[in-house]
């Protein structure tokens, strides 16, 4: 009998010992304040025609989670590290959908991130939400992401539209200082939720400005030839050509465009595939003059820039871009939610998103003040307007507009060399 004893109480240390250990994991049912590891996921497109995209959004937030780990972890958490665990989407949806899934309930990760394409995030987030699993959002701009009623979505990029919003303020601010009339619009964009998003946007603001828009082309993703796509903005000769591109399809257009000639007034990207570090390996000396629109260039004068964008190019040898910043602001906007939420409880990380108000530390770097409202969508989002020029020899994205962020003695070139001829 006594034997038997001992052995039911041996099952029940067992079975306490299990539950323990149990209670300590991430993901859906973690929580523990003595956490030693918390894994987090991120979705990102490391294969396929937006893999240098994807790359630098992994180093971005390799280094930031090197910085945080090494400066001794999520103190409220006993100084516990964060593991990234990555998934590659292929800038595929359906990809991205199953291996959310996967870093959901085999992961069990404590949150997601990404995922660089709005066509990604916005099926993506649809399973985080369903398994009530926060998802950071740090890149995607696709207005819809953040405006389906979600509440465990944050989203600290801006929107498509506030984009598209800013491009016709510019484009207003320039026909009024440089005496150039603008009256008509052509636009260009990839058939995803992406372009479709912008689309909706620049039907609103631009009618609204005045400008007239003459060409709605869609064109398929990673296109091998859009020559037509370019012929008829010839044909229909818009003052203004703006573009929603990803990378591959930004450098072609780029250089159909100089090949047969066309001279707007101006060319305005929608940061995509214009912001992409190799663009310009890709396009040439045919991407001069072209106007893009972002949320942090290396020139722009903000706490922790300078700093921070010298330490990512000394460790990967190139210099961050706007996608780059959102991904390394965005780690330690995760990091101050983690220590408020000392816990990796779903709803106690959820709730310390809500409660975030960062306005110190590196983060800065993309935006002073980094707050939510009330449908998890970051509320100060900067913008600024670009351009490709030639300095000392050396193509650079120069920052143009507004005047105050704009590179201390910068020339806007305006408009477009050639234009009207």
């Amino acid at each position: 009998m006594k034997k038997k004893s001992g052995k039911i109480v041996s099952l029940l240390l067992t079975a306490v010992m299990v539950l323990t250990l149990g209670a300590g994991c991430g993901g859906q049912g973690g929580g523990s304040e003595d956490a030693k590891e918390i894994k987090m996921g991120t979705i990102l497109p490391l294969s396929g025609s937006q893999a240098p995209l994807g790359k630098i959004g992994q180093q971005a937030r390799d280094m930031a989670i090197e910085e945080i780990n090494a400066a001794g972890g999520i103190e409220s958490m006993g100084g516990a590290k964060i593991k990234m665990v990555y998934a590659d989407s292929k800038g595929d949806p359906a990809t991205g959908v199953s291996e959310a899934e996967r870093l959901i309930t085999q992961e069990e990760v404590a949150l997601i991130t990404g995922c660089y394409q709005s066509g990604v995030a916005m099926p993506s987030t649809e399973v985080a939400e369903r398994y009530q699993i926060p998802y950071f959002v740090d890149v995607p701009s696709e207005d819809q992401i953040t405006e389906r009623g979600f509440k465990y979505i944050f989203r600290l990029a801006e929107k498509t539209s506030w984009r598209n919003r800013a491009q016709t303020e510019f484009i207003t601010s320039m026909a009024q200082k440089y005496n150039t009339p603008v009256k008509t619009v052509g636009l260009i964009y990839e058939n995803t939720a992406w372009g479709q998003g912008a689309v909706r946007a620049w039907e609103k603001y631009l009618p609204e400005a005045g400008l007239e828009i003459v060409m709605k082309e869609p064109y398929p993703a990673n296109s091998s030839d859009l020559t037509p796509v370019v012929l008829k903005a010839k044909k229909l000769n818009p003052d203004i050509i703006m573009m929603v591109s990803y990378v591959s399809d930004a450098a072609l257009l780029t250089k159909t465009f100089a090949e047969h000639q066309v001279k707007p007034l101006a060319f305005i990207g929608t940061s995509g595939g214009f912001a992409d570090p190799t663009y310009y390996d890709l396009a040439g000396d045919a991407s001069e003059n072209f106007f893009d629109i972002s949320t942090w260039e290396p020139d722009v004068n903000r706490p922790n820039s300078q700093e921070i964008n010298k330490r990512f190019q000394e460790k990967y040898g190139y210099a961050m871009n706007a996608e780059a910043v959102k991904a390394y602001a965005g780690m330690y906007v995760i990091k101050d939610a983690l220590e408020k939420a000392g816990s990796t409880e779903p709803d106690k990380l959820r709730e310390a998103f809500v409660a975030t108000d960062l306005q110190s530390g590196p983060a800065q770097m993309y935006a002073s003040q980094t707050k939510f409202d009330e449908t998890g969508q970051m509320i100060n989002a900067p913008l600024v307007i670009c351009q490709y020029q030639k300095v000392n020899g050396k193509m650079e994205r120069v920052t143009v507009w507004p005047e105050k962020e704009a590179r201390v003695g910068s020339q806007i070139v305006w408009p477009y060399p050639g234009a009207g001829n």
